[in-house]
């Protein structure tokens, strides 16, 4: 199956497995899923990082290498993600997360979050 990692759940499978669920964990060590972080999540690394918001003191640069480290795909942001914005309800604002869920969507793929927001959309999820 094809997972798509929400931002903080890549981050704390870095820094801070503890955080993860037993649940996301399994899914993340199991080599036969497909596990995708997508292009906005280094995006939102990046400006927090920048802006001192963000305890990934190790900046981007690690974090693409940490994901190719652990063998997840980079999924990049097309013209369909983009579309699909337009019509995703104004359910919640974060603007990355949004992005995640519309890649979602259309790839087809389960997101894993923790964040309760994503829920309430019509996406696969869990966590």
């Amino acid at each position: 199956m094809q997972y798509l990692l929400d931002t903080h759940v890549v981050l704390w499978f870095f820094d801070d497995v503890a955080k993860l669920s037993e649940t996301t964990l399994r899914i993340i060590l199991d080599p036969a899923n497909e596990k995708y972080v997508s292009i906005a999540s280094a995006w939102e690394v990046a400006i927090k990082v920048g802006k001192g918001n963000l305890r990934f003191k190790r900046g981007v640069s690690s974090f693409f290498d940490e994901i190719y480290q652990n063998g997840f795909e980079l999924l990049p942001i097309t013209e369909k993600h983009v579309k699909r914005l337009e019509t995703l309800p104004l359910l919640h604002r974060d603007p990355f997360d949004r992005i995640l869920i519309a890649s979602a969507l259309i790839e087809g793929m389960c997101l894993i979050s923790a964040d309760t927001n994503v829920q309430l959309y019509d996406v696969d999820s869990l966590w």
